[in-house]
């Protein structure tokens, strides 16, 4: 199997002005049409943490998605993100759909 299409685990802590902008919507819906489970969840720190699940290239798409710009024609994201941490790991199997906590 390609290392692109190898299914991977990523977990990202997003650290910034992320909760309540309407961020973790917005990382569902780019994680839905990345075709990616998982989920962002709001950290009682300020942060969100991103799980997703899925071919690494789509992962590390999402991935340059929460630390970077919103490429034309997708919405912009929302709050102001100041730093992403993430971490690779193997698959647990989150199911499917992309669910915000």
């Amino acid at each position: 199997m390609d290392g692109d299409e190898e299914i991977v685990r990523l977990t990202a802590w997003v650290r910034g002005h992320v909760q309540g902008v309407g961020f973790r919507w917005w990382v569902r819906a780019r994680a839905l049409e990345l075709g990616l489970a998982g989920s962002a969840t709001n950290l009682a720190d300020g942060r969100v943490e991103v799980v997703a699940e899925g071919p690494r290239r789509k992962c590390r798409r999402l991935l340059d998605l929460l630390d970077g710009d919103a490429p034309a024609g997708l919405p912009g994201r929302p709050g102001k993100v100041t730093g992403v941490t993430g971490r690779w790991s193997e698959p647990r199997g989150e199911g499917s759909g992309f669910h915000e906590r």
